[in-house]
C-alpha cells in the first residue's frame, strides 16, 4: 500500500490511516487513488473499517495548493480520483466506517466524520469548514453537515469559519463520543471489535438501511415494508439470522 495511506488488517477489522502528517493529512491526487485503491482492497474482506489519520491531523480537506496548481496549468479534474468519489466510496462501502478523528479536521476532514457510519472524536480535535473565508461554501462539507445537524448549528459551522472542539462535535451529534486522545484508538478499536462480531451481511444492509430510511423513505407504511425487505435479503443471502431465530426460540421454549 502507498506509503501516503497506510492500511492495517487486524482479524476483523481494518484501519486506515492517512499518512501526510507534514501537510496535516490533506488530500492531494496521489492521496486519494491510494486511499480509493485501500477501499478496494478490503472490499468484501473486513466488515468494519477505521479510518484515521497520522500525528496529530485527521485530515485537513483537499490539497488547496495542488488544486490551485491544476486550475493555473489548465490540468483538468481526474474523475477517477476526485474527491466526491472518495466520500462516496464510503457510502457505497459494504463495511460500517468508524472514523476516529485524531485531531485537525477541515473541509473534507469535516466531510469523512460525516460520510462515516460512526465516529469518535478526540477531545483536542478542531473540526471547521474553513471555506467561507476563501469565498467559498463549503461544497461537501456544508451539505454532509447540513444532513445531519440542526439548521443552526450548520449554519454555525458553515458561516462562521469557527472550529469546534471534539466535545462540543459530541454534543451537537456530530460524533458519537469524544475521548482524550491518549485513549482515542483503544475506544475505537473497542467499538470496531464489538461491530466486528456481527454478521457482515446483516451489517451491510443495516448500513444501506440507515441510508435510505427517511432520506429517501419517509412514509410510515413504506419505511416498515422497506425493513421487512432488508430481513428478507439477508435470509436469503446468509443463514445466520435463521440461525439465531432458531435457537431464540428455542430459549424461550425452555423458558416457557
Amino acid at each position: 500500500m502507498d506509503s501516503l495511506v497506510l492500511l492495517e488488517e487486524r482479524e476483523k477489522v481494518a484501519i486506515i490511516r492517512l499518512n501526510r502528517p507534514d501537510k496535516r493529512n490533506a488530500m492531494d491526487r496521489a492521496s486519494r487513488v491510494a486511499l480509493l485503491g485501500a477501499f478496494q482492497t478490503i472490499r468484501d474482506r473486513f466488515p468494519v473499517v477505521i479510518l484515521t489519520g497520522s500525528s496529530e491531523s485527521f485530515c485537513s480537506g483537499v490539497d488547496l495548493k495542488e488544486h490551485k496548481q491544476d486550475i493555473d496549468r489548465g490540468v483538468p479534474p481526474d474523475p477517477a480520483s476526485d474527491w466526491i468519489e472518495v466520500i462516496v466510496a464510503i457510502r457505497e462501502h459494504s463495511a460500517v466506517f468508524v472514523a476516529a478523528v485524531n485531531g485537525l479536521a477541515l473541509g473534507g476532514g469535516s466531510t469523512l466524520i460525516s460520510v462515516c457510519d460512526l465516529a469518535i472524536a478526540a477531545e483536542e480535535a478542531e473540526i471547521g469548514m474553513p471555506e467561507i473565508g476563501f469565498g467559498a461554501y463549503p461544497q461537501f462539507s456544508g451539505p454532509g453537515a447540513q444532513m445531519q445537524l440542526t439548521a443552526k448549528r450548520a449554519a454555525w459551522l458553515v458561516l462562521t469559519a469557527e472550529r469546534i472542539n471534539g466535545r462540543t462535535a459530541e454534543a451537537w451529534g456530530m460524533v458519537n463520543a469524544c475521548v482524550p486522545r491518549a485513549g482515542l484508538m483503544e475506544e475505537a478499536e473497542r467499538l470496531a471489535t464489538r461491530i466486528s462480531r456481527f454478521d457482515p451481511l446483516a451489517l451491510s444492509e443495516a448500513k444501506r438501511a440507515l441510508d435510505t430510511v427517511p432520506a429517501k423513505i419517509s412514509d410510515w407504511r413504506q419505511a416498515f415494508e422497506y425493513g421487512l425487505g432488508v430481513n428478507t435479503r439477508v435470509r436469503e443471502r446468509g443463514r445466520v439470522q435463521s440461525n439465531a431465530l432458531s435457537g431464540f426460540a428455542a430459549g424461550q421454549r425452555r423458558s416457557g
